[in-house]
């Protein structure tokens, strides 16, 4: 029987996003990552030729429901966190025109009635910044009854979406 020779893996370093949160990166050897995505959002973009990323976990769609908390962590909000994501970017050398945008979340967790329906407004938000901006999203992972977790490799713009279910390209 012949052996298989297994190629030497890169060791990449975990860059954890936690709830209400941001990161950027231009480290090749970065990977971001967030758990815990229910009706949150995650937005992740990321630059082909300045090979620059970046990942935002937003918990909910107006900062207009509490201005001081915005203020303190704009992170926690679409409309603000959103603006915050693509400005860490671009100061990163990244361009609108190439940026590769992918989203995942906005899940119905724990609103069995749809009462809230918090998912769904942080989604329906998030397609409205994107719209009056001219972003087009390329892929996404939304809705259901799931939480999901998002891992991003800045080097390639890979992004994984794992659930109970396991795990899946994006």
């Amino acid at each position: 029987m012949a052996e298989i020779a297994l190629k030497p893996t890169t060791r990449l370093t975990n860059i954890v996003v936690d709830i209400a949160d941001l990161a950027v990166s231009k480290d090749p050897g970065a990977l971001l990552i967030t758990y815990s995505l229910g009706s949150c959002i995650g937005v992740s973009i990321w630059d082909p030729v300045a090979k620059v990323a970046g990942l935002l976990h937003y918990m909910l769609p107006e900062s207009s429901i509490s201005p001081d908390k915005a203020k303190a962590n704009p992170a926690m909000f679409c409309d603000t966190g959103v603006p915050k994501l693509f400005k860490a970017v671009y100061q990163l050398g990244a361009t609108k025109r190439r940026l590769v945008v992918k989203v995942a979340g906005g899940s119905q967790l724990l609103d069995d009635k749809g009462t809230f329906n918090i998912g769904k407004r942080n989604y329906l938000a998030l397609r409205k910044i994107f719209w009056k901006n001219g972003i087009m999203i390329d892929g996404e992972h939304i809705g259901g009854s799931i939480s999901r977790t998002v891992r991003m490799e800045v080097t390639t713009g890979t992004v994984i979406i794992k659930t109970r279910g396991g795990e899946v390209p994006l």
